[in-house]
């Protein structure tokens, strides 16, 4: 009688809790939802340790999957990092795109720019975009790879830059790629020095953006005041 209550317990009892690590790999058996997890997992990394020190091991660990997942989906950390990137430069390409047209004066512009960066930071691009560039330095295949993903940046700059002189109909002695270079490479500069972690008490990071907003606001005052003032001294002229 005991063994036969001791069996029927057994059969009454609940069954045990899955493992978490278990609980995991189901929620990562869709191929894309690992994909995803992997990614976010790689850009976390990249963010904590540097390009230099990422670990597949360690990537893996943290997305709670095995590292061979990593080789199958991405061959290596070179592609995966860069699959990082091509991600948030979607996503983030778009949103500027959407930003220049939707946005008229070039002040406005500047500071949504502005706040975009300030995303950007919290989010870990910015940081993640300079480990590939610094990496890039001494990897040609990464930089390769690399660079014509980062100068989507400037040819979207030149375009915006090139549709804003057009309608506004500015005479402006320089080429729409050379104004697009001075604000490109000037932001390259801004976010280099902070992911060096170079304070505003010495880079003047911070400040330099702010001045580059007042210039503009200055100059699109001046430039709706001018036709006024303009007719009036022509008036002036003829008396």
């Amino acid at each position: 009688m005991v063994k036969l209550r001791s069996e029927g317990s057994r059969k009454r009892r609940a069954p045990a809790p899955r493992p978490r690590s278990e609980t995991r790999r189901s929620v990562r058996s869709d191929g894309a939802s690992t994909r995803q997890f992997i990614l976010a997992a790689a850009r976390r990394q990249v963010c904590d340790v540097g390009y230099a020190n990422l670990n597949i091991r360690d990537i893996a660990r943290d997305a709670g999957v095995n590292h061979a997942l990593i080789s199958y989906h991405f061959q290596g950390k070179r592609q995966l990092v860069l699959a990082v990137l091509d991600e948030a430069n979607k996503t983030l390409l778009d949103r500027q795109t959407r930003m220049y047209a939707e946005t008229s004066s070039a002040s406005d512009q500047w500071q949504q720019a502005c706040d975009f960066y300030q995303e950007d930071l919290k989010s870990g691009f910015v940081r993640l975009q300079m480990e590939l560039m610094a990496a890039s330095f001494h990897d040609p295949a990464l930089r390769a790879e690399f660079m014509p993903r980062f100068l989507e940046w400037l040819r979207l700059l030149e375009s915006a830059v090139d549709n804003f002189i057009t309608a506004s109909g500015l005479k402006v002695p320089v080429s729409s790629r050379a104004i697009a270079a001075w604000i490109g490479w000037f932001w390259v500069g801004i976010e280099a020095g902070m992911t060096l972690e170079v304070g505003e008490t010495h880079g003047h990071q911070l400040e330099a953006l702010e001045a580059v907003g007042i210039l503009l606001r200055r100059f699109e005052g001046a430039a709706r005041t001018t036709p006024a003032s303009s007719r009036a001294a022509k008036k002036r002229s003829k008396r």
